[in-house]
């Protein structure tokens, strides 16, 4: 009888030992440099269609009417990224070129404009979002930036941090795709 608990016993610990042992190696996959790396959408991959509206009502759609859309998902936490918003207020306020900028957030967007707001990002439309959404784009971190295409296909997407990420992304955007790529669409 005490053989049978202390086997039955032994047999749990292992069973709990093996199961930590599998969510370790789960954690080291998911965390670090290489898995940031397999974020987002590939560049040329179908980006999901979504409508959303504006504070004002005004519905803002991806695919986008205009040749480049940007994708910014975001939110207040943008405050911990000044130079991304100066990035951001460059391309806004940049050359016409067909660019359209949109910021969408994990959830409400309510809680985040009025911070928006102070960093001077009034012209930005601030979406709502959801996690089902950024799960669709492969977002698990922000802020994350992906460029897409009138067709819907990812331009270029990455995790961004500063100006300069945001301008060689619109620069990595701006190039044809390729035959490779365009399979992935």
């Amino acid at each position: 009888m005490i053989a049978a608990i202390l086997f039955t016993v032994v047999a749990a610990a292992c069973c709990l030992a093996a199961v930590l042992v599998l969510l370790g190696l789960g954690q080291l996959t998911l965390a670090g440099p290489e898995a940031l790396e397999r974020d987002g959408l590939a560049r040329g991959q179908q980006a999901p269609p979504w409508a959303l509206a504006d504070q004002a009502g005004l519905t803002h759609r991806s695919p986008p009417a205009a040749p480049l859309q940007l994708v910014l998902f975001a939110d207040h936490s943008l405050r911990s990224f000044p130079s991304v918003v100066a990035g951001l207020r460059a391309l806004a306020d940049g050359p016409a070129g067909g660019l359209e900028v949109v910021i969408v957030t994990r959830g409400q967007a309510e809680p985040s404009r009025p911070a928006l707001r102070q960093l001077g990002l009034t012209d930005i439309p601030v979406l709502s979002g959801s996690p089902a959404l950024y799960a669709k784009y492969n977002v698990r971190v922000m802020p994350f930036a992906i460029f897409v295409d009138s067709a819907g296909r990812a331009r270029a997407s990455s995790l961004v941090n500063h100006d300069w990420q945001l301008a060689k992304l619109r620069q990595i955007a701006a190039i044809p795709l390729e035959a490779a790529e365009l399979a992935l669409a």
